[in-house]
């Protein structure tokens, strides 16, 4: 899944990409990334009104960006993160997506253990201590937990005077929380209207709680975005997820993107790949247009 394979996966791109480790490892995430973290702007992009906020959970608080259109009541999106958390990149998207006509809540999963930011300013998977501080974040982290704070996120959301409760909501997951994206949909299907994971791990296991198996619980269309990587390393989970979604009569775009390496849509990760990142960007868009409504 995107956590135990991002590191092998970085490498393999380092090989294909031609460059010396030396200048590999210059590229750490929030440092060398300059030119790919432009703003991605286009001319129809609404005014935004952003916001760092404090949510009340079962558990705590969790801490979180929110970024809307500043006039009017909008669809809500809840995104959920990479294994590095909250941090400039995802707030970076999150305002991008709310230009797009959308009320954004972007939070940190890992508030029961720390505030954001969880790693370092130019923090690299490389690095043995990062990487251990983030898997132990990260196995902090269970299925009762996110349908604890998807529960906890929507009804907040839904306080919101720009989020529009008329219009059903959608979420969107990186990495580790393309499942995250799943458990939200099954645990509010009346609520969640649309999900999207982006080179989502662990979606298809063989243990009795695997994510693909909450499909018949939902109501919400999907789009999953597939790393060629993933693809070669588990061939046949696209197979089940399109067959479990056509059982359950939901629409869903599953394809997997040819020439990406686990990690690409993120615009601080090493293996950004801004062509394809674009593409299903777009495709985020075209299904959050037709399902929140």
């Amino acid at each position: 899944m995107c956590d135990s394979h991002t590191l092998e996966d970085t490498i393999e791109y380092q090989l294909r990409s031609g460059l010396s480790r030396r200048e590999f490892g210059a590229l750490t995430l929030g440092a060398g990334l300059t030119s790919m973290m432009v703003p991605l702007a286009r001319g129809d992009e609404l005014a935004v009104t952003e916001s760092d906020v404090d949510i009340r959970t079962p558990d705590g608080t969790a801490d979180a960006y929110f970024v809307y259109p500043s006039k009017g009541a909008h669809a809500a999106v809840l995104v959920w993160p990479d294994i590095f958390g909250l941090r400039p990149a995802f707030r970076q998207m999150g305002k991008r997506l709310a230009g797009a006509g959308y009320a954004v809540l972007v939070v940190n999963p890992y508030y029961r253990k720390q505030r954001a930011p969880v790693a370092p300013e130019h923090a690299d998977f490389d690095d043995p201590a990062t990487r251990n501080a983030l898997m132990d974040l990260r196995n902090s982290l269970t299925p009762a937990t996110t349908q604890t704070d998807a529960m906890a996120f929507v009804q907040w959301l839904d306080a919101q005077p720009a989020v529009d409760r008329r219009k059903r909501m959608g979420t969107s997951g990186y990495c580790m929380t393309g499942p995250f994206t799943m458990r939200t949909a099954a645990a509010l299907p009346e609520r969640i209207g649309a999900g999207a994971s982006f080179h989502g791990g662990g979606l298809v296991t063989d243990t009795p709680d695997s994510p693909h198996l909450l499909i018949p619980k939902m109501k919400a269309r999907y789009l999953i975005a597939i790393a060629e990587s993933d693809d070669k390393r588990e061939p046949t989970a696209k197979d089940v997820l399109r067959e479990s979604f056509a059982k359950a009569k939901l629409p869903a775009e599953i394809e997997v993107y040819a020439g990406t390496i686990h990690g690409w849509c993120p615009l601080d990760a090493k293996v950004y790949n801004r062509d394809q990142a674009e593409k299903a960007w777009s495709r985020m868009l075209v299904l959050f247009k037709s399902a929140l409504v």
